[in-house]
């Protein structure tokens, strides 16, 4: 019982500890900080460096797993993905279903506890994804299905059958919440990769500092793929989406006039005033995956309308 008590309150603590970390950097964590975890005075890092499965000696449960960050998505070991019912697929470690770390995947599903998903976004830094749920397998396909939120666990729970209406809402559901819950980090991670980890408007190269700012936000329809998205660092970003700043569908970038006729000190005059009528400083290498000009031109509009 000790064992199974302790195996509770190691995971408690490790979402507590995931959470001061999100509060602080607005939802990433880096390798360091994971590897630096601290339970009941000991050192317990959260997550393998040779493996994508953390288990520890002394639980058979694994406490978390993980999708690496690759620069060429072509060249990512695994193929983990979302499908169209809001549940991921990650790739058992191996092909080996006694491994030990795939049995500890395993046990997941048979004591129901709660996991973290670690999506890697840049070289090392990942956003978390918890509590998930590792809720089946497909033993042909090599990989876990898992649930990442409770009313997606529950549905997949034995024995728990829906309604055609509860099917309906529970698609509703699907696509407002747990999608979107799900895409933001594959789109993080995506955006990032295809500018080579620097902001599009200024080359700031500390992936920790990046978001994938949306062209069309999600909340409107647009879709978490890199044409919708670019890299930016987090006072572009906040002046992107403030309509301060807009791009031009030929990835020119152009200030609003307000902030042009401010007079202050030298952040407003070298990272806004002084992009003024300047060329997006990194585009990505593919031109598949450079901006969408059609949603650049819809969001230009919207910034000039601001003003």
């Amino acid at each position: 019982m000790d064992g199974a008590d302790r195996d509770d309150r190691l995971r408690a603590a490790a979402f507590e500890y995931m959470r001061s970390l999100m509060a602080r950097s607005g939802g990433i964590v880096t390798r360091q900080e994971l590897e630096s975890f601290v339970f009941e005075g000991q050192r317990f890092p959260l997550i393998e460096r040779q493996r994508g499965i953390r288990k520890a000696a002394g639980h058979d449960v694994a406490i978390s797993f993980l999708t690496i960050f690759v620069p060429n998505p072509e060249l990512r070991p695994y193929d983990d993905w979302i499908d169209e019912d809001g549940f991921v697929h990650y790739k058992w470690m191996g092909t080996d279903p006694r491994s030990a770390v795939n049995r500890a995947m395993r046990r997941a599903i048979e004591t129901r506890k709660p996991l973290v998903y670690f999506v890697g976004v840049a070289p090392g830094v990942f956003e978390p994804i918890f509590p998930v749920w590792i809720v089946d397998e497909d033993p042909a396909g090599h990989e876990f299905i898992v649930a990442a939120d409770e009313a997606l666990r529950d549905v997949a729970t034995p024995g728990v059958f829906l309604t055609e209406p509860d099917r309906l809402r529970h698609r509703e559901y699907v696509e407002a919440v747990v999608k979107r819950r799900l895409h933001q980090p594959f789109f993080r991670r995506d955006v990032i990769a295809a500018y080579t980890s620097r902001c599009a408007l200024c080359r700031l190269g500390h992936p920790e500092l990046l978001d994938a700012a949306h062209i069309k936000r999600d909340v409107e329809g647009g879709p978490p793929v890199v044409t919708n998205g670019m890299a930016m660092c987090a006072i572009h970003h906040r002046a992107f989406d403030a309509n301060l700043l807009g791009i031009r569908p030929n990835y020119v970038i152009e200030v609003a006039r307000k902030i042009r006729d401010e007079r202050d000190g030298p952040t407003l005059r070298h990272a806004l005033q002084g992009l003024h009528e300047a060329p997006l400083a990194v585009l990505p290498r593919r031109p598949e995956s450079r901006p969408d000009p059609v949603l650049l031109e819809e969001r230009y509009e919207r910034f000039l309308r601001a003003g």
